[in-house]
């Protein structure tokens, strides 16, 4: 293949791609907290020693606030649906609030809200998750905490 050749194509296949990219806009879901937490995934993969709780939900008396953290996770959407992916994306998340309790010395993160790209959103049933044609977006917020036992 000749240089003009290679340029031909070199500029075929960028405008191909910016054009499915430009199309492919991203969609925003509301999914059930619940499947996430309680399903095969997450079972195996949060730490039992760590309590979540989502904003308004209802816990145990709170003896201390070890400050607010956010938690920002990607998973590939590639092959799998949106709620899939979604899902492991918002249990990565909550796995890192997790971890950070851990190390702030909490036994709880309570509190919990999306604030993917600065939407907030705030539910005690539902996360919510921003899917790209190959990427999806969970970020979560969260109060780490010594709560009573």
């Amino acid at each position: 293949m000749d240089r003009d050749a290679k340029i031909f194509m070199a500029v075929l296949f960028s405008l191909l791609f910016c054009a499915g990219s430009a199309s492919a806009a991203d969609q925003w879901h509301q999914f059930p907290v619940d499947n996430a937490i309680h399903g095969a995934l997450g079972k195996d993969k949060l730490l039992p020693g760590i309590k979540l709780f989502m904003k308004g939900e209802k816990h145990p008396g709170l003896q201390k606030k070890l400050g607010e953290f956010e938690a920002n996770k990607r998973s590939n959407g590639l092959g799998k649906s949106d709620q899939v992916a979604c899902d492991v994306a918002f249990l990565s998340a909550l796995i890192s609030l997790q971890s950070r309790a851990q190390r702030e010395g909490g036994n709880a993160v309570v509190d919990i809200y999306t604030i993917t790209k600065d939407r907030k959103f705030e539910s005690v049933t539902e996360y919510s998750c921003l899917a790209g044609k190959m990427v999806v977006n969970v970020a979560l917020m969260g109060t780490v905490a010594q709560l009573d036992d």
